[in-house]
């Protein structure tokens, strides 16, 4: 059989915010540091759950696993865009290319989708506190992450396979940051029309199902809430609940912006800006959110820190 990519493109080239050369060491600057926060916001999340024995419950495994896509995401994003504001031009392989949008396509997928696992966690703990152990045992939790992962695992093979079966003949020159869908497919000589469709409908499907899930718990939720006597309970599920809700409308906001424009909708640099927005600032403030949010976490946080504490000590 013949081989539909019959590419005579070896390497992209990342442009980056070339644009502005005046300004490329001030981001360098701010991304690494935001690079640095992000990583070790997350990793001291995972740690923390990991290591206290009273946090392994749904809720804190939900987001010990948001700390790993996080983590993640970042770790496959930020090391190539701060190579790229360090140079005057960054070459990347068609096959590194291929990895980086494939790695994007799969932790932004699994994070929509455990994102509305953790709506549906937090449904069953605030509107039925007696079943709840039934509703969201260990075999249930696991099922929830594994449809995740898998959701993004799908969409990501499909997606970037597709993408790169289409010939690029010229020119290379990648008008972003990373190898994102969007401005690779600009780059692609033949016609991608059947593809356009498949993506803005396979994009709000991947959007739609989990936002609507999302926004059913979340009404039960309100109304439960509103049923309560105006106590500590009360408080406890609104900031419980406004942490996600946080975290949900970041994410969902930015990358639909990102993906379910219009060609001509924003301009390069506003594209590049809205995606910096759910790959560099979800991760970053996700932890933020949870963890000055929570007393929980913020007690086990003091406990290890104690332990620590006297270990050296003695």
């Amino acid at each position: 059989m013949k081989r539909h990519n019959q590419s005579s493109v070896v390497d992209f080239v990342l442009l980056g915010f070339s644009n502005f050369p005046e300004l490329q060491g001030q981001l360098f600057g701010v991304f690494l540091v935001i690079y640095l926060v992000t990583l070790v916001g997350n990793a001291v999340i995972i740690l923390i759950i990991s290591l206290e024995q009273s946090l392994h419950v749904p809720m804190y495994l939900f987001l010990q696993s948001l700390s790993v896509v996080d983590l993640s995401i970042s770790a496959v994003v930020m090391p190539e865009m701060l190579v790229v504001l360090s140079t005057e031009e960054m070459r990347i392989s068609v096959s590194g290319c291929f990895a980086q949008m494939y790695f994007i396509l799969l932790f932004g997928v699994t994070e929509c989708f455990l994102l509305g696992a953790m709506a549906y966690d937090r449904f069953a703990a605030i509107c039925h506190p007696l079943s709840y152990p039934v509703l969201m045992n260990q075999r249930v939790f696991v099922k929830l992450v594994g449809s995740s992962w898998v959701s993004g695992i799908m969409v990501a093979t499909v997606q970037t396979s597709w993408v790169f079966s289409f010939p690029f003949c010229g020119p290379n020159e990648i008008n972003h940051l990373f190898c994102e869908t969007p401005p690779v497919l600009e780059l692609a000589c033949a016609d991608t029309f059947l593809f356009e469709v498949y993506a803005f409908t396979g994009t709000i499907l991947t959007v739609m199902v989990p936002f609507l899930l999302i926004l059913l718990s979340y009404l039960r939720i309100l109304l439960a809430i509103l049923k309560m006597p105006p106590t500590t309970g009360r408080q406890k599920a609104f900031s419980t609940c406004g942490s996600h809700l946080t975290s949900v409308t970041l994410f969902y906001g930015t990358a639909s912006m990102t993906y379910l424009q219009p060609k001509s909708g924003y301009s390069p640099d506003t594209k590049k800006l809205l995606s910096l927005a759910y790959t560099l600032l979800t991760p970053l403030l996700n932890p933020l959110i949870y963890s000055l949010r929570n007393s929980e976490l913020k007690r086990a946080l003091m406990k290890l820190w104690r332990r620590k504490v006297e270990l050296h000590t003695f």
